[in-house]
């Protein structure tokens, strides 16, 4: 197609400048707005440093949410799955409050489980960029089936559970896509971000959850033939990721814990939720340990045994967690 402009050659590159301009500003804008609501978990109140120094953090490129705290003399080192993350901060002060020896003693991960143990089986040691950190840890929380099998392989002793979980389908405020159930994730028009079998274990609870409500063919479509046609991204960290691609319009969708659904409504993000019926849904029970390797054993089992308290109990609940089952699901 051929395009003609009319107009004096000085009149056409002001008017080019001007669209160039307002294009770029409006770029410059969707990032501003994408940088304020991408990141909540890193800001004030949300994200609380027990220890400060200089501090110095560039949202999207110099930002370390799940690493909390001063490794240098850390008297408590607790690795904990990451969809935990936002529960943290009170669980932290509440010990803290019971235990005033440990204050600014505390140091702990939030990754996803698989990730974790990767670490440990790398001598403790994680490399993050260009920053290496080796931390040995006291405590380990992931999925009951995770301990159980870890259990029975001797690489822990015994662990105890201290909350549970169900799914939800987290969309953008509004839901623009009209989803109404975990069918609707087959749908070719609906681009998902789902968690990464190879180190999130709710990855099996998910397709649990799809099979119960479609079938088979519903878990092949979206874990695999969507995957395969990019439809569905796997995160690479945890569901951190899908609420960012989500408010970014680069996803439509995503299976995550009702936890996570429930602190982005709570920070404001414009995150909606689809309800999954019991009937489909897969409830997740966590559960912790001692290691048997803990520097600071003693301090270790203060910390799970405060797990199963009320105060823990109802913090859990404030974010949208279920309470502890007294024996784990066989």
């Amino acid at each position: 197609m051929n395009v003609r402009l009319t107009g004096s050659p000085s009149f056409c590159a002001v008017s080019c400048r001007c669209v160039f301009i307002a294009s770029l500003s409006l770029l410059l804008l969707r990032a501003s707005a994408s940088a304020q609501t991408a990141l909540p978990w890193s800001q004030g109140k949300n994200n609380p440093a027990t220890q400060k120094g200089y501090v110095f953090q560039v949202p999207g490129v110099d930002n370390v949410p799940d690493l909390h705290g001063n490794p240098q003399g850390a008297k408590l080192v607790l690795f904990i799955a990451g969809n935990q993350f936002m529960v943290l901060p009170k669980l932290v002060s509440a010990f803290v409050a019971l235990h005033p020896e440990l204050a600014g003693k505390i140091f702990y991960e939030t990754l996803p489980p698989g990730i974790l143990l990767k670490q440990m089986q790398h001598k403790d040691t994680l490399t993050l960029g260009n920053l290496t950190l080796t931390v040995h840890p006291d405590v380990f929380e992931a999925g009951v089936v995770k301990l159980r099998t870890l259990a029975s392989q001797h690489v822990v002793r015994s662990y105890v559970t201290y909350a549970t979980n169900v799914l939800g389908i987290m969309v953008y405020k509004g839901n623009p896509k009209h989803i109404r159930s975990l069918n609707d994730l087959g749908r070719g028009d609906v681009r998902l971000s789902m968690p990464n079998p190879d180190w999130e274990g709710v990855a099996r609870l998910i397709e649990n959850s799809l099979r119960k409500a479609g079938g088979e063919a519903l878990v092949q479509k979206v874990m695999v033939a969507k995957r395969q046609d990019g439809a569905t991204f796997l995160t690479h960290v945890h569901h951190r990721e899908t609420a960012m691609r989500i408010m970014q319009h680069l996803s439509d969708a995503g299976v995550t814990w009702q936890s996570e659904i429930r602190f982005q409504e709570m920070v404001g993000n414009p995150i909606g939720d689809v309800p999954i019926p019991a009937r489909y849904n897969t409830t997740g029970v966590y559960a912790a340990t001692v290691l048997p390797s803990a520097p600071h054993p003693a301090a270790g089992r203060l910390w799970v045994n405060f797990l199963r308290s009320e105060t823990v109990q109802s913090i859990y609940k404030e974010f949208g967690f279920g309470g502890f089952q007294t024996a784990p699901p066989k």
